[in-house]
């Protein structure tokens, strides 16, 4: 008999602790969802500043080489702007700044190009904070570039 009330007074305190603790799996899935979630938003965010800066790296190179090829300065800086837009078109949310940083355009010397421009980044969490990234490439002038 003993056995048998033991029993039932085994079985009266487990199911008030399992009354005690319902809803606790609701609440923390309440608190840390939202967490979890902007924690996903950070990561992709810093993602994007990644493939950014890769974006704006190749950029720089591209717009380089392009223009180191041209005949003449004028050409060159065309060719430069044609070659960062077309490799920045998906990247940049603002203008394309592409600058000549290089002196003269003299055969055995180098073409160089700044290329900048502003990502998304942490704008999409709301975060207000100044995302322009910048890349500097050179590239040398070559000595059989087009003559035509």
């Amino acid at each position: 008999m003993r056995a048998a009330l033991h029993g039932t007074s085994a079985w009266a305190s487990d199911r008030r602790r399992r009354s005690s603790d319902r809803g606790l799996s609701t609440i923390e899935v309440v608190i840390l969802a939202p967490v979890m979630i902007l924690f996903v938003l950070i990561l992709v965010a810093f993602g994007q500043l990644v493939d950014g800066r890769g974006a704006v790296d190749g950029a720089a190179r591209d717009a380089a080489r392009a223009g180191s090829i041209q005949k003449d300065q004028g050409t060159a800086m065309a060719e430069a702007k044609a070659a960062a837009a077309a490799n920045l078109t998906d990247i940049c949310v603002g203008p394309i700044d592409v600058r000549k940083t290089s002196p003269g355009f003299v055969s055995g010397t180098f073409f160089t190009v700044e290329v900048s421009c502003q990502v998304r980044g942490l704008a999409m969490l709301g975060l207000d904070m100044e995302t322009t990234l910048k890349a500097t490439f050179s590239s040398s002038l070559d000595p059989y570039r087009r003559s035509a």
